[in-house]
């Protein structure tokens, strides 16, 4: 796949229009990366399913890979010298090891900034994404009204 192909998708849907799915999408930026960059977005990737086997994956914004479970947990960007983690409320994200380093003053989303030959903390990573998930499942079930469930018609 080709990278103006890959970048001028429209997003929002699990399933692109021409049969390439966000999963397929991420393996192809990974890929076409072929350097220390493209093995952190893997190796990030793999922790996010470790923490959250049921996580799904998202292509959106002509190319990030984003992560959601109820909401979205986090995107992971390539850059130059870096590759980005941003949580989307991380701010409200309980951060006891310190991983994030990145967008700290910013009113909602933290970020961690991977840099070539960074460690991984790993079990400080899935219970980052872990925490993430329970904000984001916990503000759903808040935003539901007393009583929202539907009901069989009678009809």
């Amino acid at each position: 796949m080709n990278k103006a192909t890959a970048t001028l998708k429209k997003s929002g849907s699990s399933e692109e229009k021409d049969g390439d799915s966000p999963s397929r999408l991420i393996d192809a930026r990974i890929e076409e990366l072929s350097d220390w960059r493209g093995e952190m977005l893997a190796r990030v990737r793999t922790i996010i399913k470790q923490a959250v086997p049921d996580v799904v994956e998202e292509w959106k914004w002509r190319g990030v890979p984003v992560w959601e479970r109820a909401g979205i947990i986090c995107t992971g960007e390539t850059y130059k010298s870096v590759v980005k983690l941003t949580f989307a409320q991380g701010a409200s994200l309980e951060d006891p090891s310190s991983l994030f380093n990145s967008s700290l003053d910013g009113n909602t989303r933290r970020a961690i900034d991977f840099h070539e030959g960074d460690e991984v903390d790993e079990e400080a990573l899935k219970a980052l994404i872990r925490g993430a998930v329970t904000l984001n499942t916990s503000k759903r079930a808040a935003a539901r009204p007393a009583g929202s469930r539907k009901k069989a018609s009678n009809a």
